[in-house]
């Protein structure tokens, strides 16, 4: 099912590759479908674009902090327009979450920033390269403070929205999701921590009897083989358990999911490349793809 209004797709940081990615979906099919958020002095396409102007000088590699608070402008509008129906869904390109904390403004990612002006309580990430899809149970945060930030509550909200949004934005009726273990060999009874069985096991356990298809904690290193016979998702415990594999799967056209929001957002799998940001030799393939999932999840 088509939807008759436009998606928002906003231009990232400026300095970055942003912009000349999303010059490229002139030329795709989607370029009626589109409207861009961002500085129009800087994009070089006929396509829509709703303006914000950038207060500092733009040069391509060498990011301002100064222009940090209209980037942010630029993505609550588009944000905005997705809860009023302006928009049928958000798409973004990348930003550099060091040149916006410089600004002096607290940013832990685009993820958290939307789930702020949604009122989400818990967004939760995934990614999507083809048929793999790859979920996370905790996002950006220190490696040291995962065992405790996963927590049976956090766990069973997590896998609920990503049971939830797999139904209602996938299309899939009985999805089936492995859950992977927090520890190496999912603990090794005990031997190699006691999360699995203490946290994990328990929650896979009760969303299993409420009628979930769930299967874990399995250890990382089998989760994604052939031989665990993955289905529709694969719930990682932290950002780089589960993400080496998805982008090494698909990098290029791998696509960046927020789930558990009341709009429809994707995003592209890749930085700000800085350093071939204006040389034309951006691939605009993520975008693309991000694009293209975004249409067919906000016609569902």
């Amino acid at each position: 099912m088509a939807t008759d209004r436009p998606l928002a797709v906003t231009a990232g940081e400026p300095a970055g590759i942003g912009p000349e990615i999303c010059d490229a979906l002139a030329e795709s099919r989607f370029a009626d479908q589109v409207v861009i958020i961002g500085d129009a002095s800087l994009q070089q396409s006929a396509l829509p674009i709703i303006g914000t102007p950038f207060p500092a000088p733009v040069i391509k590699g060498k990011p301002d902090p100064a222009n940090a608070r209209t980037l942010l402008d630029g993505l609550t509008r588009a944000v905005k327009g997705c809860l009023d129906g302006e928009f049928s869904g958000l798409v973004t390109a990348p930003l550099s979450k060091s040149v916006i904390a410089n600004a002096g403004i607290p940013f832990t990612g685009h993820t958290e920033f939307l789930a702020g002006l949604t009122g989400t309580p818990k967004p939760v990430m995934l990614l999507v390269a083809d048929d793999l899809r790859v979920a996370l149970a905790s996002t950006h945060m220190p490696l040291s403070e995962v065992p405790a930030y996963i927590t049976a509550e956090r766990l069973t909200t997590v896998i609920e929205v990503l049971h939830h949004d797999l139904q209602s934005r996938f299309g899939i009726e009985n999805p089936e999701i492995i859950v992977c273990g927090l520890n190496p060999h999912a603990g090794e009874d005990g031997h190699l921590g006691h999360e699995d069985a203490a946290v994990i096991e328990p929650v896979v356990r009760a969303l299993s009897e409420r009628g979930m298809h769930l299967r874990g904690p399995l250890p990382a290193d089998t989760a994604f083989t052939p031989a665990a016979g993955h289905k529709d998702a694969v719930l990682a415990m932290y950002h780089d358990q589960g993400l080496p594999v998805l982008k090494y799967a698909g990098f290029g056209h791998a696509v960046n999911v927020t789930l558990g929001l009341p709009i429809v957002r994707t995003s592209v799998d890749h930085g700000t490349a800085f350093d071939i940001a204006g040389t034309g030799t951006a691939d605009p393939g993520s975008l693309l793809a991000a694009v293209e999932l975004a249409v067919a999840m906000a016609g569902a």
